[in-house]
């Protein structure tokens, strides 16, 4: 049986665990919210309760009063309050007016003086900005129909932007919202509507006070939505809103149906019923995130969420998966709450887990794990053997820096590791600690320690040394297969792990894992046998005597975690034989352990670009397609230099387009094909097509093609400097009447090979408010178009400056997609020592921040030594 003792890190204490006695209440004041704020606070205050009025109807602000409700405890000491928005006033404490004067910070005290124990009110009227970046109130104005909307977004600390109150996520609290809105506007929030009247301003619209929440789950939107309801017989009515200019292209039913088939298979599988009183969807434009879980009010990325074409099955597959993650969160994240954001992979590593799970029982077609496989534990492979990496359990001592924890190794490396866990102790013991877990936290606050030691008691497992190496560790084992022969028969079989990358500090020891082990055959049936790991070493011995086989899989239904590493026989079988094996997920573990022995400078890029032309015939299935053409396209545009990538340019543009053209095949292989020879274009042959997709001379699949991909021929056109570019920038801006084609005509124009341009884009990124942060996000990938590297090169400093700008003033997912972009769209040696010139001149730069530059720095030394090597 686990104890959470053994778990808990040197010298970390949870939150809940009390400060020094009698510190005075300014000991926790500073920017942000300060850990030791945090700690001292979740012992002073129960039974939180928010009633919330606001007057959404100006349009550079919004105008509101709190009404704060809660339970003190006995000889409790001053109370830190906080609040970062421009104007508080009215402050009373239990009815005792309090002056305000300069706050600290965002923070202001409520003196012991003026508290009791137990019931206690604090009032105050506030105002706080309504923009369209940089504000707790996100303004969103449509450029087809001039409308405006408006939507909040507190994770993972605005909340106290938006208005006063003890934010942190083990404070939580029940809220009552009440609005004021233009008329013929809509209002969602957390609680169920309970009734609405007209003012003189607008619509007033009160709703119910909702369950025990944190505060970063706090929402509200606003705005003239188109709804749409769903009511079955004996179920809860699901309402989806989205903007009133896009209701036509709203499949509105399919999405209302994903979600509802999310909460009847989670309420099933946790056996724990839907947590909350109701769910609203809302599809939010210019949203920076994929989906927000809000308790109540589900939002949604509009633009991933709206297929302005027919989408590829990869497409439908992330948006379900979207829908399926956020679903997951009611119960974990939303229900069960990690204490502090050093947890923050318990909510997102467990929802991007479940998301796959829901996948593969709900739409078995879907082949689930292959998706998971390429798109959540591959990212995080990359990463996690970086100098940049860190551990899923990450120290954090101020909510301030809470966003810079988001990543590949939250998002990407926990469910990963999560899928081991449940092999690791079994189905039936997983379940059940899953049960008790959220049983024994609903509504409350749990820590990773609570969460293992659950499962362990669950299923009877001692779960020490897996949160040791894979909660508190950093990095990821490489696992070597040791095949010995004698004759025609295995002499015996192991598998022997080491770490990927020698990091500082690292307290060695073996990773705990259990895998499978598949022995290949063509002239029998394949064996598959278990292995666990003693040590370094998982010897096979069931293998021993065993045919020699065709090749050896050592991670056989993808279970364990780490880098799995062929032996040479096998690599051979696959470059070989990979097309001639049926099932897809073994087929794309394959595809990758020869793109993973690339990356490890043992099989030249040019051979992997050969190989894939060879294969890509007879591949059928979207997700390994699309993903084998993404790695030969990097292997062409990064990984070669000019003079080796030119000799395959023609025979790979030539394979692009007889897939685009083969009747046998469906649209999404077809479309896909489009995809990557619109990214990689570069002779005549295929910038004529493109040409004649333009202007409906050719077709795809019968049809003509349609926005998205219209803009993004056009920004290809641009990025290579085509003398017609221009003229079709203007024609294109001219035919597209969607209300998406402002955007998309900016992030086209990202990608002209010209200075000025790219200086005045640099610009805005930084000093233009209007610019939405969505809109600057997407411009990225153009911007730093990978053929204009040698232009780009004199920004990639400035760029790097600007991080801790960046770190303070952008949402979540901007900083890693800044630097992914900037550092990323470089090759050469010359950038390389930009970046560590940078480091070097910053020893001091938040660890946040530099583990992430650190990262894409490796990355980035990878392709120059690839680049560099003679094969």
């Amino acid at each position: 049986m686990l104890r959470s003792a053994m778990l808990a890190p040197l010298g970390v204490r949870t939150i809940a665990q009390a400060g020094a006695a009698g510190r005075s209440a300014e000991a926790g004041l500073g920017r942000g919210i300060a850990l030791d704020l945090a700690r001292r606070r979740a012992t002073q205050l129960t039974r939180l309760h928010y009633d919330l009025s606001l007057d959404v109807t100006a349009a550079a602000v919004a105008v509101g009063t709190v009404a704060i409700r809660f339970d003190r405890v006995a000889s409790a000491d001053d109370l830190i309050l906080d609040f970062r928005g421009p104007t508080l006033a009215d402050l009373t404490v239990n009815g005792h007016p309090l002056h305000i004067g300069p706050r600290a910070d965002g923070h202001l005290v409520l003196p012991a003086r003026l508290l009791t124990k137990g019931a206690n009110r604090v009032t105050a009227r506030f105002e706080t900005p309504i923009a369209a970046s940089g504000a707790a109130i996100i303004r969103y104005q449509d450029d087809k129909d001039g409308q405006t909307y408006l939507y909040t977004l507190l994770v993972p600390s605005d909340a106290n932007l938006l208005f006063p109150c003890f934010d942190q996520p083990d404070l939580k609290a029940r809220f009552r919202w009440t609005l004021t809105a233009p008329a013929g506007w809509t209002v969602i929030a957390n609680g169920a509507l309970e009734g609405q009247e007209t003012t003189s301003a607008g619509t007033r619209w009160r709703f119910a006070e909702t369950e025990p929440i944190s505060t970063y789950l706090a929402a509200f939107a606003a705005g003239p939505w188109t709804r749409w309801t769903s009511a079955p017989a004996g179920e809860r009515p699901i309402s989806l809103y989205a903007r009133a200019s896009r209701r036509a292209e709203v499949d509105a039913e399919a999405q209302i149906a994903t979600n509802r088939a999310a909460v009847g298979w989670l309420s099933r599988w946790f056996d724990i019923p839907f947590p909350f009183a109701k769910l609203d969807l809302l599809l939010a434009p210019a949203f920076p995130f994929g989906g927000m879980e809000h308790v109540g009010a589900v939002f949604y990325n509009e633009d991933r969420f709206i297929f302005r074409e027919p989408p590829t099955l990869p497409q439908r597959l992330a948006r379900d998966a979207t829908i399926y993650h956020e679903i997951s969160h009611q119960w974990f994240g939303d229900d069960v709450t990690m204490r502090w954001f050093d947890d923050l992979w318990l909510k997102e590593g467990f929802s991007t887990y479940m998301a796959a799970r829901i996948q593969a029982e709900l739409q078995p077609e879907s082949n689930a794990w292959t998706t998971f496989l390429l798109s959540t534990k591959t990212p995080a492979y990359r990463a996690d053997a970086t100098s940049g990496t860190q551990a899923l359990w990450q120290p954090l001592d101020n909510l301030d820096a809470a966003k810079s924890n988001y990543g590949p190794i939250v998002y990407n490396k926990a469910p990963a590791i999560i899928k081991q866990l449940a092999f690791l102790v079994g189905e039936a013991g997983f379940r059940r600690g899953l049960n008790r877990f959220l049983t024994d936290h609903a509504y409350g606050n749990a820590t990773w320690q609570d969460l293992l030691g659950a499962v362990g008691a669950a299923s009877g497992v001692d779960l020490t040394a897996f949160g040791q190496h894979y909660v508190l560790r950093a990095g990821l084992p490489r696992i070597d297969t040791q095949l010995r022969l004698a004759g025609g028969s295995i002499a015996s079989l192991a598998l022997v792990q080491r770490p990927a990358r020698s990091l500082p500090g690292d307290r060695g020891g073996a990773w705990p894992m259990k895998v499978r082990v598949r022995l290949g055959y063509s002239d029998r049936a394949d064996v598959v046998l278990d292995a666990t790991f003693d040590g370094q070493t998982a010897t096979v011995a069931a293998a021993a005597g065993l045919p020699v086989p065709d090749y050896v899989w050592p991670n056989d239904d993808d279970q364990g975690y780490g880098l799995f590493l062929p032996d040479n026989r096998t690599v051979a079988w696959i470059v070989a034989q990979v097309g001639t094996v049926s099932d897809p997920l073994l087929r794309a573990m394959l595809w990758s352990a020869i793109w993973d022995i690339l990356r490890e400078g043992r099989f030249a890029p040019a051979r992997y670009v050969t190989m894939l032309l060879d294969h890509l015939p007879g591949e059928r299935d979207e997700q390994i397609s699309r993903t084998i053409l993404s790695r030969g396209a990097t292997a062409l545009d990064l990984y070669l230099p000019e003079d080796g990538a030119a000799p395959l340019r023609g025979r790979w543009e030539q394979a692009l387009l007889a897939r685009i053209d083969d009747p046998r095949l469906g649209y999404g292989l077809r479309k896909d094909a489009l995809d990557r020879l619109i990214a990689t274009a570069r002779t005549p042959l295929a910038l004529t097509r493109l040409r004649d997709l333009l202007a409906g001379r050719a077709t795809l699949v019968g049809a003509a093609i349609r926005q998205p991909t219209r803009w993004a021929i056009v920004r290809r056109l641009i990025a290579i400097g085509a003398p017609d570019a221009t003229a079709l920038y203007a024609s294109e801006q001219r035919l597209d009447q969607s209300s998406e084609a402002v955007k998309d005509a900016f992030v086209a124009r990202a990608a002209t090979p010209d200075r000025s341009v790219k200086s005045s884009y640099f610009t805005r990124y930084f000093d233009d408010a209007a610019l939405n942060e969505a809109w600057a996000s997407e411009s990225l990938g153009a911007f730093n178009t990978i053929e204009q590297a040698t232009l780009t090169l004199p920004f990639l400093r400035p760029a790097l400056d600007r991080l801790e700008w960046i770190r303070q003033n952008r949402r979540i997912f901007f900083l890693p997609a800044w630097i992914e972009a900037f550092i990323g769209g470089q090759r050469d040696a010359a950038a390389l020592q930009i970046v560590d010139r940078f480091l070097g001149d910053h020893p001091d730069l938040p660890v946040d921040v530099r583990r992430k530059v650190l990262t894409a720095r490796d990355e980035l030394a990878l392709t120059v030594r690839i680049r560099t090597t003679r094969y």
